[in-house]
């Protein structure tokens, strides 16, 4: 063996100074993972169901290998080209958590004024006449191609992300591999859940793929909503529409966002130029009152049938003839319930989300912001 020359003074110096620089760099990547990646910390290998920490990656799973078989039969992949898409997926702790129902306060009541105070306020309103200001155009259009009017769209955008400033920071891949494979058992519809979720992350999956997106580069909530429309992957693959016409469905995109949201709503039912809603004076029974209302949110009442119910419309002579209505209670906590007559596009809304509360803050808060872009 050739032995080794001894080190120069400059050859020392280079090493030490590499050594220095390799350990900044270290140092530096710790910070920056902490900061870019909030779900990595905490993020855990994979998980059995019953807890326990598994010796294999998530995708050597028994039940990912069906998953991934079953779904390159479907749709005609290679089963290993599906495995590869699932290569990076973690099973994340908090996303179990998040996913359960929360513990109702014995005796709490739902409030409509509280609700909407959340909602319906200065900052979110101030942020949605910039986001009108900004993307008008698109607004505009997607009145026109959609029939949704622009104060709904905005209303949506808002409430969902407050205009793209509250998006999530869960990996999607993470949260849907996490609520596909390792669902809560003690959620009282787990089983339900759980396929709910596997049908969407193979829809995310497949509409990543087509879209040319890494699965694991898009982060969203803690269930796998997406961008400023908070799409699951479903909705994204169903109702996405690429308004910027880039060649991309891009949720993050406010164009894409906007004609997205509008065309998710008119596939589900909305009407053009009708109102959501009706403000009601009511005089009948209380009894006429709850037959109404177990009728449920499905609009089933003509105007008249209302009426002879004791329940009168307070712009009668705007409802088109034929339009059916329901009855819509909400909750005011200790004061009275607010009710209001709801059409077939209040009930797109809640396809959006069931709740009632949000769809009719979805409307208030949409008027809110026309009225402050109105009287500039």
């Amino acid at each position: 063996m050739k032995r080794r020359p001894a080190p120069t003074t400059i050859t020392m110096i280079a090493t030490v100074a590499a050594a220095v620089l390799a350990a900044l760099s270290l140092s530096l990547g710790m910070v920056l993972q902490r900061h870019l990646a909030p779900s990595v910390p905490d993020s855990a290998p994979a998980v059995s169901h019953g807890g326990a920490p598994a010796t294999r990656a998530l995708a050597d799973r028994p039940e990912v290998r069906r998953f991934a078989e079953d779904m390159a039969r479907r749709n005609g992949m290679d089963e290993t080209a599906v495995r590869q898409m699932l290569a990076s997926a973690r099973i994340i702790r908090s996303v179990r958590t998040l996913v359960l129902p929360q513990a109702l306060t014995p005796g709490a009541r739902k409030n409509w004024t509280a609700y909407r105070t959340r909602f319906v306020e200065p900052v979110r309103v101030r942020a949605g006449v910039q986001f009108w200001q900004e993307h008008a155009d698109a607004l505009q259009r997607a009145q026109e191609r959609f029939g949704v009017p622009a104060s709904i769209i905005a209303g949506v955008i808002g409430m969902e992300t407050l205009y793209g400033q509250q998006l999530g920071q869960f990996r999607v891949l993470d949260a849907l591999a996490t609520l596909a494979f390792d669902f809560p058992r003690e959620h009282p519809r787990a089983e339900q859940r759980q396929q709910y979720f596997a049908r969407e992350l193979e829809e995310y999956l497949l509409t990543a793929r087509e879209q040319r997106i890494a699965p694991g580069s898009l982060r969203g909530s803690h269930s796998g909503d997406m961008g400023l429309p908070q799409f699951m992957p479903s909705s994204w693959a169903r109702y996405g529409v690429d308004f910027d016409g880039d060649g991309h469905i891009d949720l993050w995109s406010p164009s894409d966002a906007i004609g997205s949201v509008a065309n998710y709503l008119q596939g589900h039912g909305w009407i053009a130029g009708l109102p959501a809603h009706y403000e009601i004076t009511h005089r009948g029974s209380a009894h006429e009152l709850q037959r109404l209302l177990d009728a449920g949110i499905r609009p089933s009442f003509t105007q008249a049938e209302l009426r002879d119910a004791g329940v009168d419309l307070d712009q009668q002579d705007d409802i088109p003839d034929g339009i059916l209505l329901s009855l819509i209670a909400l909750e005011n906590g200790a004061s009275e319930p607010i009710h209001i007559a709801g059409t077939q596009n209040f009930l797109a809304l809640t396809k959006y989300n069931p709740s009632r509360y949000y769809a009719l803050a979805v409307i208030q808060l949409g008027q809110a912001i026309e009225r402050v872009r109105l009287a500039r």
